[in-house]
């Protein structure tokens, strides 16, 4: 009979102790997939963050031809300015290029 309430009570401790394993385990794994879903979350917001600031900055503003007229006089002023080669259309296209950087 001692035997019996032996195996009976190692049995038992067995028992807890397998299910403390399973629930030990258990929790990481939970713990593990929590974490795997807020990196996706993280993940896809900053895909979303990084498709809105590159759409934003492909918009580019053309700009006016009185901006580009007093930005091409400015090129032509620091052209002679400087003695350099030149025309007018050249100068022009400069401002252009200024403008739209």
């Amino acid at each position: 009979m001692a035997k019996k309430a032996v195996k009976k009570s190692a049995k038992k401790a067995a028992k807890k102790t397998v299910k403390k394993a399973a629930k030990k385990v258990a929790k990481k794994a939970t713990k593990k997939v929590a974490k795997k879903a807020a990196k996706k979350v993280a993940k896809k917001t900053a895909k979303k963050i990084a498709v809105k600031k590159s759409t934003l900055t492909k918009v580019k503003v053309i700009p006016s031809c009185e901006e580009i007229q007093l930005e091409a006089y400015f090129v032509y002023l620091d052209r002679v300015m400087r003695s350099k080669p030149g025309d007018s259309q050249s100068d022009w296209i400069q401002a252009i290029t200024n403008l739209t950087k």
